[in-house]
C-alpha cells in the first residue's frame, strides 16, 4: 500500500506540472524519396511540399518575416550553450558568463526542459527555408546540426544528446518525479528528422539515428509496470518521430519505439467511443493521435484513424471554444461546459498547433470538408493572432475571461513551449492552403500566394485580402494541355451563397455549403477565376448556455475593445522575475468593464452595424462597443463571449 501511495502521489505530481508541445511535419504525398518504407494507405488527397507555396503580401507573410527575425536575432552560440556544457565541451572562459548571454526561462540551465527550444527552432529553420527558399535558414540550421554532431560524439553514451544528462531519463524511468524527458528529446529527435526531410541535411538524419539507437537499447529492460508508469510522464509527440524514423530508415527497431511509446491508458477508452477527457491535461493527450495516424498512413490499416476521428470530433464538438481552441489551465473540462470556464487561462496555443496537425492528417484521410472548415477557423482566430505584431512576441493562452489580455513571452526568458510551436507556426502557413489529387488541386484556405505544381507544369496565383472581402481571385500562369480540376472550397459558414465567375461570366454553382465546387477544364495562361462569398454576423452561444456566445463575422471571432485601463508595466508582457506568470497572471481586470450586449440573435444587424471606412470593424448600437477581429485586438483588454439580453 505503501508503494501504491507513492505511486499515486507522483503521478498527481508530474500532471501538475504546466506543459508543453510538439514538433516536425510530414503528410502523405511529402518528401518524395526519403523514405525506405512508402505509405501503404492510399490518401483521399496529397499534401503538396511546402516549397510549392510562396506567400504573397499579407498578414500571414508579415508574421512569417517578424518570426524571421528572432529566428535570425537568437545566435546559433546561445542554443548550444546547455548542450556544449552538458557534453563538458569548452564553449567560453569560465563557463561563457563573460561572452555568452545565457538563455532563460525554460532554457535556463537549471530547467529540466533545456534543449527544447533548440529543437523547435531546428524544425523553425527547416520550414522558413522551405517556405522561402531563403540560404540564410540552412546556414543557421547546419551550424547547429554540427554542433550536436559534436555534442553526441563527445558525450559518447551510445547515441545519447541531450542538454541534460541521462539522469532526468533514469528518474522517469525509476518512476521518480522529473519534468518530461522524453518531451525535450522529442523536440530534438523531430527537429533533427526535419532537417533531414526539408534541408536534405544527411548529418541530421545520422545524428538522430544514433539517437534511436540508443533509446532502443535504453528501453529494452523496461517491463509492462515500469513501461505503464513512465508513460504517464509527458512525452510529446515522440510516437510519431520514431514512425517516421522507421519509414525514413526501414529499421524495425524504430517501430519498436514507436509502438512502446502507445499510452493504453489514454488511447484505449478512445477506442471504444468513450469521452474520458474531463481533467486530462490536453496537449499531452493530442500527439498521441498524431502517432496513429502517422501509423495508419504508413500501415494502411489499423484503428488508429477511427480513433483519431473520434478524438478530433469529440474536441471539436464538445471542449472548444468559438476560436477552435480549447482548454482551461491546460486541461480538457466536462463536456459542453464552456460558459463555466471563461478565464484567463484558456486555450494553450500548443493545443491548437497540435489539432491542426492532427486536422492536416484526418483531412488527408478523408477529403472531409468539416476538416479544413475547422483548420481556418482556428488558424485565424488564434494562431494568427498569437503573435504580437510590434514585438513578433507570443502568448501562451488566449485568454476567454472578459476584460483580459493576450500576455505576451519575453525576448530570450521565456521560452515556454508555446514559444518553441510559435516558431514552427509561423513559418509553415504555406501548408495548408492547397492538397491534390492525381488531376485536381483543392483550394482550402483563401491565402494570398502561389502555387507551382512542377509534376503537371501547373502555376496558380490566388490573390485575396480575405477575411476583410469574400473576393478570392486566381489567375492561372502556367498549365498542361490535359484538364485541371480546381475544387474550391465551399466553406460551411458561408450561408448567403457563392458568385462563380471564369474570366469574367458568371457561372451557376449547384454545390451548398459544406462541399467544393469543382471547375475542371483545360486551361491556359491568363485564365481567371473569381468567386466571392459574402459574410454575415452571426452568434456563437456556448453549448451549455444559449444566452453566452461570441459574435463571428464570416468564420472570424470578433471581439469587443476594452481599453488598456489598469494595464501596468510589465504588461501585456510576461515578467521573467516571476515563474510561469501567465500560469497564475493577475490580469487586474477593472470594474465596469461591458460583458453584455442586447440583440436579436437571429437578427444581429439591427443591433450590430460597421463602421464605415474600417474593414472588419463594427459598433453596437446600445452599448457603443467597438467589435474587430480577435487575431487583431493586441495589447489591450478585450470581450469575447458576452451576456446576450
Amino acid at each position: 500500500m505503501r508503494i501504491y501511495r507513492i505511486k499515486l502521489i507522483y503521478c498527481l505530481l508530474i500532471w501538475a506540472v504546466p506543459t508543453l508541445l510538439y514538433a516536425q511535419s510530414h503528410y502523405p504525398g511529402q518528401h518524395k524519396g526519403k523514405f525506405a518504407i512508402e505509405d501503404k494507405l492510399k490518401p483521399a488527397v496529397y499534401s503538396f511540399d511546402l516549397d510549392a507555396v510562396r506567400l504573397l503580401d499579407g498578414r500571414f507573410k508579415q508574421n512569417m518575416e517578424r518570426e524571421q527575425k528572432w529566428l535570425a536575432g537568437i545566435a546559433a552560440k546561445r542554443l548550444l550553450h546547455s548542450f556544449r556544457t552538458n557534453a563538458g565541451i569548452y564553449d567560453a572562459n569560465e563557463g561563457g558568463y563573460f561572452e555568452i548571454k545565457k538563455l532563460a526561462g525554460w532554457e535556463s540551465l537549471d530547467c529540466e526542459l533545456r534543449g527544447h527550444s533548440t529543437g523547435h527552432i531546428l524544425s523553425g529553420l527547416a520550414l522558413m527555408y522551405a517556405s522561402t527558399g531563403d540560404e540564410q535558414y540552412k546556414v543557421k540550421a547546419d551550424s547547429l546540426v554540427t554542433g550536436l554532431a559534436e555534442v553526441q560524439q563527445v558525450l559518447n553514451q551510445n547515441g545519447y544528446l541531450s542538454a541534460f544528462p541521462q539522469e532526468l531519463i533514469n528518474r522517469n524511468m525509476e518512476g521518480k518525479r522529473v519534468w518530461a524527458p522524453w518531451y525535450t528529446l522529442h523536440k530534438i529527435y523531430s527537429g533533427l528528422i526535419d532537417q533531414y526531410l526539408y534541408c536534405n541535411n544527411k548529418l541530421a538524419l545520422e545524428i538522430v539515428k544514433k539517437m534511436a539507437a540508443w533509446a532502443y537499447q535504453k528501453l529494452q529492460v523496461v517491463g509492462p509496470q515500469q513501461r505503464s508508469l513512465m508513460l504517464r510522464n509527458e512525452f510529446g509527440g515522440i510516437n510519431e518521430s520514431f514512425y517516421n524514423l522507421y519509414a525514413i530508415t526501414g529499421n524495425p527497431e524504430a517501430k519498436w519505439l514507436a509502438e512502446f511509446f502507445y499510452h493504453n491508458e489514454m488511447l484505449d477508452p478512445l477506442k471504444e467511443g468513450k469521452d474520458i477527457l474531463e481533467k486530462k491535461h490536453a496537449n499531452t493527450y493530442i500527439p498521441k493521435l498524431i502517432g496513429l495516424s502517422r501509423d495508419y498512413e504508413i500501415e494502411g490499416k489499423g484503428d488508429g484513424d477511427k480513433t483519431a476521428g473520434f478524438f478530433w470530433q469529440t474536441v471539436n464538438d464538445h471542449h472548444s471554444f468559438a476560436t477552435g481552441s480549447n482548454s482551461d489551465k491546460e486541461k480538457f473540462f466536462k463536456p459542453n461546459n464552456q460558459s463555466a470556464h471563461l478565464t484567463g487561462y484558456t486555450g494553450e496555443s500548443c493545443n491548437v498547433y497540435n489539432m491542426l496537425k492532427l486536422s492536416r492528417h484526418l483531412f488527408t484521410h478523408t477529403a472531409d470538408i468539416k476538416y479544413a472548415d475547422y483548420y481556418e477557423k482556428a488558424l485565424y482566430n488564434h494562431i494568427l493572432g498569437q503573435q504580437d505584431p510590434e514585438s513578433g512576441m507570443i502568448s501562451y493562452f488566449l485568454p476567454m475571461l472578459p476584460g483580459a489580455h493576450k500576455v505576451y513571452s519575453t525576448l530570450d526568458s521565456s521560452f515556454w513551449c508555446c514559444v518553441g510551436s510559435g516558431f514552427e507556426n509561423q513559418a509553415k502557413y504555406g501548408e495548408a492552403i492547397y492538397y491534390h489529387t492525381e488531376n485536381d488541386i483543392y483550394v482550402n484556405l483563401f491565402i494570398a500566394s502561389e502555387l507551382d505544381w512542377k509534376e503537371k507544369g501547373f502555376k496558380l496565383k490566388l490573390e485575396s485580402n480575405f477575411p476583410e472581402t469574400g473576393t478570392i481571385k486566381f489567375s492561372i500562369l502556367q498549365s498542361p494541355a490535359t484538364p485541371v480540376g480546381l475544387q474550391l472550397r465551399y466553406p460551411s459558414w458561408a450561408t448567403h451563397g457563392v458568385v462563380l465567375k471564369l474570366n469574367g461570366k458568371i457561372v451557376p454553382v449547384k454545390q451548398k455549403p459544406g462541399s467544393y465546387i469543382l471547375i475542371s477544364r483545360k486551361w491556359k495562361a491568363g485564365d481567371r477565376v473569381e468567386v466571392n462569398y459574402p459574410m454575415a454576423l452571426q452568434a456563437v452561444p456556448t453549448n451549455d448556455d444559449p444566452d453566452v456566445a461570441a459574435i463571428a463575422y464570416g468564420p472570424i471571432v470578433l471581439a469587443g475593445e476594452m481599453g488598456r485601463s489598469d494595464m501596468k508595466a510589465p504588461a501585456p508582457f510576461s515578467n521573467p522575475e516571476l515563474y510561469n506568470d501567465y500560469y497564475t497572471y493577475d490580469y487586474r481586470v477593472p470594474s465596469g468593464i461591458v460583458t453584455s450586449l442586447t440583440l436579436k440573435k437571429h437578427n444581429l444587424s439591427e443591433a450590430i452595424q460597421p463602421v464605415m471606412g474600417k474593414p472588419l470593424t463594427f459598433k453596437t448600437l446600445k452599448e457603443g462597443v467597438v467589435l474587430r477581429p480577435l487575431y487583431d485586438i493586441h495589447r489591450e483588454r478585450y470581450v469575447v463571449y458576452w451576456n446576450l439580453k
